[in-house]
């Protein structure tokens, strides 16, 4: 029975029901109002997709089925080392690693699976990042020695609740070299309760005493096509529809990275009011479509300006950054010069089917030198907008550059022309290798349009990257022994010159010293060859056609030959270069040396330069000049003659007009 002041009903009786009217002092009783539901947070699908066993990894086959093999067969290493870009899986890889060392089963009665349950304690407490056993460090910013040495520490102690401590430390490369040192001991001959794991994207900032400890696990980017059915069925799951070009265009921005794939999607998706179309797509990632990308290959490859400018002009509108615009094209480049090597990725499914499609029949109508010298000029024009102070302006001169060469003849081209017999002047649209024009080989006699006074056979020089109707460059006369004309691109010669027949009573070339020889190999520009005659060559005997030579050690075993082959072009004569073992004479460089030695000897001697050197104290001979020597500093007779006399000892300083060749820098 209930009392009048009783507190608490009777556990049989009901409680009572509310008071349907004012309280005691005629106030209403508060209403209590009820408890406010707080929402759940967000999770981006990157942290809600995460991979949670070796199944749901994607695109690493060959490091799970290592790893699967290795718990199957109880060989699990002591120390991983996890490397690939960044987004691919290296901590998720980690962190699957733990769960799968320290899973006890849902009876607790399990041992290390490569297949964790997901719902015993240390798999639970593992996925929630809050087990005590398994520690993540990020080495970006403990990179000291001491953050080491508290793992080193930790591993002394045996594990709280797991079967064994995990250590999982992240961008590894950032340690410092102490840091790295202080743990190589304890990571060749850890505890048996202890692994490690690492992670890494600049693996070759690691330490080869590090590699070698641990085992290498490199994961891949994923492939675009795995990209694009794993968003799908993320999609799928979200309730979404998404085209799939517009998977397609993020399959390939994400770069084989899942999370930046899976940030993305999330982006797009949060855009979206409905479907997720392709046009949504590229307007957030600053991209062209891809159409609008072909049709700008097509219009410059056809060296139509107005239309290359106007789908830049239209795409601007739209808000496409100009810059990545040519970066597409140069993919675009890339993925057609594909198609045009290799003819199967045609029935590939890795590409998109309007790569497949349009992609082959612009490769069909393009040459492989075109398309190579459309990628070099965009890819110079690629740094050229990123340091630009205006990003469109420089992207347009690109493409205006690339439309202006695109009906132009490569440099192969050029000299297949010219080794033909002729070109057409200035290089017009008769031989561009663009859309707009097929390419033709000239060949027979001259083609219409040739300059007059040049004849069938003749090489013509065509300066690259000239204006349509520039006059032709030629070069002969001196340029060549015996005159003749050379084709020049850009400056430089690109074919040897038509040699004229020498003339009966024409002298052949002479050489009627050692020097002269050496002469020669200087006027023909073979730098090595010289060198080596002047500096590593000995004189035993001159005899031509013959020349007996000592050559040193560092000389090349070639030599012989190469100043044979040089001296029978150049005089028309058979020549024999013999290696002897005699002494023979000091080379042109001893012998340079000391004749010069010997010039300053005699300008010392005299008595008017004794006489300056006693006047000036500290004053001294630079440099003695005779105007009758060659390049090597020896006399240009055959004989040195005696050093001649300055004046006698009372004679009187002379006028400049009358100064001896001899000249002494005081």
């Amino acid at each position: 029975m209930s009392g009048l002041f009783q507190d608490e009903s009777a556990p049989d009786e009901p409680p009572p029901p509310p008071p349907d009217g004012p309280g005691l002092f005629g106030d209403a009783l508060p209403v209590q109002a009820p408890e406010p539901t707080h929402a759940t947070p967000y999770r981006v699908l990157a942290r809600k997709y995460r991979p949670t066993t070796f199944d749901d990894l994607i695109g690493q086959e060959a490091m799970v089925r290592i790893l699967r093999n290795a718990f199957a067969t109880g060989r699990v290493a002591h120390a991983f080392m996890l490397t690939g870009v960044r987004g691919v899986g290296k901590t998720t890889t980690a962190r699957i690693i733990a769960r799968a060392l320290n899973c006890v089963g849902p009876d607790g009665q399990g041992g290390p699976t490569a297949d964790p349950c997901g719902v015993c304690g240390n798999c639970v407490s593992i996925l929630a990042d809050r087990h005590p056993d398994v520690v993540e460090m990020d080495a970006a910013s403990r990179t000291g020695v001491d953050d080491v040495r508290e793992i080193i520490e930790a591993t002394r102690f045996r594990p709280m609740q797991a079967r064994t401590k995990v250590f999982v430390i992240d961008e590894v490369h950032m340690l410092s070299r102490n840091a790295f040192n202080a743990l190589l001991k304890t990571l060749e001959e850890p505890p048996p309760h202890v692994k490690f794991v690492f992670a890494t994207t600049e693996l070759r900032k690691v330490p080869i005493t590090v590699l070698s400890r641990c085992q290498r696990f490199d994961l891949r980017r994923v492939r675009v096509a795995e990209l694009h059915a794993h968003f799908a069925g993320i999609a799928v799951k979200e309730g979404v529809v998404i085209d799939p070009p517009a998977l397609d265009l993020i399959a390939r921005a994400a770069d084989g990275s899942v999370r930046d794939g899976l940030s993305m999607l999330d982006q797009a998706i949060a855009q979206a009011e409905g479907t997720v179309t392709v046009a949504q797509v590229a307007d957030m990632l600053g991209q062209a479509d891809r159409d609008v990308i072909f049709d700008l290959l097509e219009a410059v490859m056809a060296g139509k300006p107005a239309a290359a400018l106007a789908i830049t002009d239209r795409a601007h509108e739209r808000g496409a950054d100009l810059g990545t615009l040519v970066q597409d094209l140069l993919e675009m480049i890339h993925t057609v010069t594909r198609l045009k090597s290799i003819p199967g990725l045609r029935d590939s499914p890795e590409l998109p089917e309007s790569e497949r499609t349009r992609g082959a029949e612009i490769a069909d109508r393009l040459s492989v030198p075109t398309l190579a010298r459309a990628w070099q000029m965009l890819l110079k024009g690629v740094g050229e907008v990123e340091t630009a102070p205006d990003r469109r302006s420089a992207a347009e001169m690109v493409l205006i550059r690339l439309c202006h060469v695109s009906e132009m003849p490569t440099p192969g081209d050029l000299v297949r022309r010219i080794a033909a017999g002729g070109l057409p002047a200035g290089g017009s649209a008769q031989g561009g290798a663009g859309l707009g024009g097929s390419a033709e080989t000239a060949a027979g006699s001259m083609p219409p349009g040739m300059p007059p006074g040049m004849q069938a056979g003749v090489p013509v020089g065509v300066q690259v990257g000239a204006p349509a109707g520039a006059p032709v460059a030629m070069r002969g006369g001196g340029d060549f022994p015996g005159g003749g004309a050379r084709a020049v691109v850009g400056g430089v010669p690109i074919m040897a010159a038509v040699q004229a027949p020498a003339a009966a009573s024409e002298p052949l070339l002479r050489l009627g010293s050692f020097r002269d020889v050496a002469a020669l190999v200087a006027e023909r520009r073979e730098a090595m060859l010289h060198a080596h005659l002047v500096h590593s060559v000995h004189l035993v005997r001159f005899a031509p056609p013959v020349i007996e030579i000592r050559t040193r050690p560092e000389v090349p075993r070639d030599l012989s030959s190469k100043l044979a082959a040089l001296l029978t072009e150049a005089t028309g004569t058979r020549w024999t270069i013999a290696v002897s073992t005699a002494a023979g004479e000091p080379t042109l460089a001893e012998q340079g040396v000391a004749a010069d030695q010997a010039r300053r000897v005699a300008a010392s001697d005299h008595p008017l330069v004794r006489a300056i050197l006693d006047a000036f104290p500290g004053a001294r001979i630079d440099s003695v000049h005779d105007s009758g020597t060659d390049a090597y500093g020896l006399p240009t007779e055959a004989a040195p003659p005696d050093m001649p006399d300055f004046a006698p000892p009372d004679a009187e300083f002379l006028d400049d007009d009358d100064a001896s060749p001899w000249e002494s820098d005081a």
